[in-house]
C-alpha cells in the first residue's frame, strides 16, 4: 500500500508540473516552431519587449490585476468586518450571497457581467474588465479575511479602546497586524485569479484592450503567436514559485521564534 500510496503522489506531481516543464523548455528552444528543438536560447525572453501586441497584453494583465488585487483586498476585508457586526441570521445570509460568484460557472457569471455593463452603460474595455476582476475577487478576499477575523478575541480591541485609542487606530495598530497574513493571502488569490481569468475577461473586453488570455486566444486559431509567449509564462511561474517558498520560510521561520520564545 505504501507504494502504491508513493506511485499515485508521483504520477499526480506528474501530472501537475509536466506541462510546465514543457513550456519552460519551449521558452529556451531557439527555434519558433515549438515541435522542432535546434538549442538553448535566451532569445524569446529579449522577444517579449520587442512584440509590442504581447507587450502591451501583458501591461494590461499587471494593470488590471495589481489595482483589482489592491481594491478586492480593501473591500473584501471591509465586508469581513461588516459580517462580525450583523446578526447571526444576517451574517449567514451574507455569507451565502459572498459564496455564489465562488460556486457559479464563469461562463455565468461573465453573461451576467456583460448584460449588467450593456444595461448601466459601462465603457467596454478597461473599465469593465477591472469592475470583472473585482467583483470575482472580492470573495475570495472575504473568504480568507473573515475567519482569520472571526478568530480574533474581541477583547484586544476593547482594550485598545479602553487604553484610550480611537477606534480608527486600534484597528490600525491592534486588529490589522493580526489579520495581515490573511490580508496577503487573500491578496495573492485575487491576483492570480486575475492574471489567470479568461472567460470573464473575453465576455467584458472591448475597445482594443485585451489581455494576455485574450492575446493568446486570438492567435491559437492560425498559431501566430510568438514563443515569447512561452518566456512569459515561464517568468510568472518562477516570480510565484519564489513568493510561495519566501513566504513559506518566513512562516518556518516564526514558528521556530515562537518555540524558542
Amino acid at each position: 500500500m505504501k507504494y502504491i500510496n508513493r506511485l499515485l503522489t508521483v504520477f499526480v506531481y506528474f501530472v501537475i508540473y509536466f506541462p510546465i516543464i514543457i513550456i519552460a523548455v519551449l521558452s529556451l528552444n531557439e527555434s519558433i516552431r515549438d515541435y522542432q528543438f535546434t538549442g538553448l536560447s535566451f532569445k524569446w525572453y529579449a522577444e517579449i519587449i520587442r512584440e509590442a501586441s504581447l507587450l502591451s497584453a501583458i501591461q494590461n494583465t499587471l494593470l488590471v490585476a495589481f489595482l483589482s488585487t489592491i481594491i478586492a483586498t480593501v473591500v473584501g476585508t471591509y465586508f469581513s468586518v461588516v459580517l462580525l457586526r450583523v446578526s447571526k441570521k444576517v451574517r449567514l445570509r451574507l455569507l451565502m450571497i459572498n459564496n455564489v460568484p465562488v460556486v457559479n460557472p464563469d461562463i455565468v457569471t461573465a453573461l451576467g457581467l456583460l448584460t449588467v455593463f450593456s444595461v448601466i452603460g459601462i465603457r467596454f474595455g478597461f473599465p469593465s474588465m477591472l469592475l470583472a476582476h473585482v467583483f470575482f475577487s472580492v470573495p475570495f478576499v472575504v473568504l480568507t479575511v473573515f475567519p482569520k477575523l472571526k478568530s480574533l478575541k474581541k477583547e484586544v480591541y476593547e482594550a485598545a479602546l479602553d487604553l484610550g485609542a480611537k477606534p480608527f487606530n486600534a484597528w490600525i495598530k491592534v486588529v490589522l497586524p493580526e489579520i495581515k497574513g490573511a490580508m496577503i493571502a487573500g491578496a495573492l488569490i485575487a491576483f492570480t485569479m486575475s492574471i489567470d481569468d479568461f472567460v470573464i475577461s473575453y465576455f467584458v473586453y472591448g475597445d482594443g484592450f485585451q489581455n494576455v488570455s485574450i492575446w493568446l486566444y486570438s492567435r491559437l486559431g492560425r498559431r501566430s503567436f510568438s514563443p515569447a509567449i512561452y518566456a512569459y509564462n515561464t517568468l510568472i511561474m518562477s516570480v510565484t514559485m519564489m513568493i510561495l517558498i519566501g513566504l513559506s520560510l518566513k512562516i518556518r521561520k516564526g514558528e521556530k521564534n515562537e518555540k524558542i520564545s
